[in-house]
């Protein structure tokens, strides 16, 4: 997406790099639909404790990722996605807020025995 910011394209109809964006974009979106649910589940699963607190954490990673996805389907709903708007769109707090939630729970994961094989 950054290097596709980095373009100055008006639009991306007709481009390589417009198509590989909505792909990437669309990707994007199905893998957020559902992560907070998955990464519920991995604490279940790997009997992750203090569990409340990971409950906690991961409603914040659940709603910041649906936050973040619904910048993502509005980017997607327009006819023409230029450089600009995907500039705008790198810079979303809601985006940046999900990738620092991740980071976080990525560097917890690996400090846990049972959870570090899944991560």
């Amino acid at each position: 997406m950054l290097a596709y910011a980095a373009q100055g394209l008006s639009g991306d109809a007709g481009s390589q790099s417009g198509g590989q964006l909505r792909e990437l974009l669309t990707r994007a979106a199905t893998a957020l639909d559902g992560l907070g649910g998955a990464l519920a589940s991995l604490v279940v699963e790997e009997r992750l404790e203090p569990a409340a607190r990971y409950r906690d954490y991961l409603a914040v990673v659940d709603r910041d990722a649906r936050d973040s996805l619904a910048a993502i389907e509005l980017v997607l709903a327009q006819p023409v996605i230029s450089s600009q708007l995907v500039d705008n769109l790198n810079a979303s707090m809601h985006l940046r807020a999900l990738l620092t939630d991740l980071f976080l729970i990525d560097e917890i994961l690996k400090s846990q025995p049972a959870a570090a094989d899944h991560v």
